[in-house]
């Protein structure tokens, strides 16, 4: 008879038990709830000459990669640097118990989510107001600008003075502060170095809220830390960029080669010469029929008759792209230029009747694949979900990579570009926050592709992913020494690795310009501290 008693006390142990439960998950949604329903008005209380959005932040949950969406709560619309540093003291003062991180979004051209902030404030970069853009001549000439300035408007406005600057990304609508936060690099990198190479001076607001003025030579620490820091260390908001003396035209030329050790080899000669192209690129062509034939609506076979003949239907190809720089009204230089090109050619092993030259306009060159954005977005083929796969791979690896990555895992399509091209570590700084092989040269290879959403085949998005985790798989079984480029870690220890040597100083500088882990929290390095209580 005493075997109901214990099934009853079993029965009041586990009501209880649930209760607590209910209590306990309530009282945690009770003080979320809480903190979440006071962050508006304590940002509200902000002396600011912008304005917070709380309400339509949706479009600050996307990027460019179209694969996470993480909602703040709230948007800043700076207008004003001090916007920006109230807005980060305010949260710096607030101290861990709140849990408001802070994210730079520029253009929205991150890939996983780097430029949100879950719950956070995200500062809408362009909105940024101050100084007009200024362009200094003389000696160094210079152009001081915000940090939310896109870098097509940066080429336009320095042009009006016969100026440029000499590093490029190949996508030109991207802000000034996303592009040196990461490295910025094209076909110019192998001579001038990535943009953070071209940095004067920059404007910084520290994760405690401070705003201040960088260079190697005053706060050099921070300068060299945010520039390739990934938003860690401060936000830009205004740079002083290195310009040089400007051409008007660009002789553009592309070549194919069937054999990539040859093609890689090429490329390397060029890169070593003093007197060469001033863009030197390459790209990966997979599987691709009549390419030639698509060509011709820009470009012009030095060979029409043997063009016609060159049949490039199922093999892979690898196509060397080439620049040289010029001003149409010198004569004398032009012959140089036609010259110069003739010669450097006659030194290289392409195919021969694939040779194809085009000349256009300086901004038609730098500003080429906007064209291609435009057609995109037309056919409504920009907003697709872009799973990027950007990689350094040393000098003495490369051939291994392309052996196994193109013999054997990319091998039915590229779903978009594959850019592989060398650059010279000398160009690079080490004291900034960028990361890079330790080899003397090493290849940047990007797996830009775009998957259609839904599509379950080859081009649809699970497909992508599987195929960029077989190559970093194999990068780290071979021992590559392969380094991420716009990296993507989920973990401590991931990034740890990522960082090699170079891990506790990036920690320390974490601890001196942002202690509290506010900034960039899309990136996934460091977690904000908040304890429960």
């Amino acid at each position: 008879m005493r075997y109901p008693q214990v099934s009853f006390v079993r029965q009041n142990n586990i009501f209880f038990i649930r209760v607590f439960m209910i209590l306990f998950l309530s009282c945690i949604a009770f003080r979320n709830n809480l903190c979440l329903s006071s962050i508006p008005s304590t940002l509200k209380s902000l002396p600011l000459d912008g304005h917070f959005t709380f309400d339509e932040v949706h479009f600050a949950a996307k990027d460019f990669g179209n694969r996470y969406q993480f909602l703040p709560a709230a948007i800043l619309h700076p207008k004003s640097v001090s916007d920006i540093a109230n807005t980060i003291k305010h949260i710096w003062q607030m101290g861990s118990h709140s849990e408001l991180t802070v994210a730079a979004r520029g253009h929205g051209h991150s890939l996983q989510g780097q430029s949100q902030a879950h719950r956070g404030v995200v500062i809408s970069m362009e909105s940024l107001q101050g100084p007009e853009m200024q362009v200094y001549t003389g000696n160094s000439p210079y152009v001081d600008v915000s940090g939310g300035e896109l870098w097509i408007n940066i080429l336009h406005e320095s042009l009006k003075y016969g100026l440029t600057p000499k590093s490029w990304t190949d996508y030109l609508h991207l802000t000034v502060g996303g592009t040196l936060s990461n490295a910025g690099v094209s076909g110019q990198a192998f001579q001038h170095g990535p943009q953070i190479s071209n940095v004067n001076q920059l404007e910084v607001v520290t994760g405690k809220g401070d705003v201040v003025t960088c260079s190697e030579k005053h706060n050099s620490d921070l300068f060299h830390s945010v520039l390739g820091g990934l938003g860690q260390f401060g936000i830009i908001t205004r740079a002083r960029i290195s310009l040089e003396p400007a051409p008007d035209m660009v002789k553009w030329i592309r070549v194919l080669y069937s054999d990539f050790a040859t093609f890689a080899r090429d490329q390397e000669y060029l890169i070593s010469l003093g007197r060469t192209f001033d863009y030197i690129e390459g790209f990966v062509i997979i599987n691709r029929t009549g390419l030639l034939n698509n060509w011709r609506s820009s470009f012009n076979p030095q060979d029409p008759i043997q063009a016609s003949h060159f049949k490039s239907d199922g093999r892979t190809l690898f196509c060397l792209e080439l620049a040289k720089y010029f001003n149409q009204d010198k004569t004398d230089v032009v012959h140089q230029v036609r010259h110069e090109i003739e010669h450097l050619l006659s030194q290289l092993s392409y195919i021969t009747s694939t040779l194809f030259l085009s000349e256009v306009t300086y901004v038609e060159f730098l500003d080429r694949v906007h064209v291609s954005e435009v057609k995109l977005r037309s056919k409504g083929l920009w907003e697709v979900p872009h799973p990027w796969l950007n990689l350094f791979i040393p000098r003495s690896k490369i051939n291994n990579f392309a052996d196994e990555v193109f013999g054997n895992i990319l091998t039915e399509t590229s779903n978009g570009p594959v850019l592989i091209y060398p650059v010279n570590k000398s160009k690079w700084d080490n004291r900034t926050s960028a990361i890079t092989p330790e080899e003397d040269t090493f290849y940047l290879v990007a797996f830009l592709t775009s998957a259609v959403p839904s599509s379950t085949g080859t081009d649809g998005l699970e497909h992508i992913l599987t195929q960029n985790k077989r190559i970093l798989e194999y990068c780290e079984k071979a021992h590559l020494g392969v380094k991420q480029y716009l990296p993507h870690y989920t973990t401590q220890e991931e990034w740890q690795a990522h960082f090699g040597p170079r891990w506790e100083i990036f920690v320390q500088r974490k601890s001196a310009y942002d202690p509290l882990a506010v900034l960039a929290p899309g990136q996934r390095i460091f977690q904000k501290a908040i304890p429960f209580s």
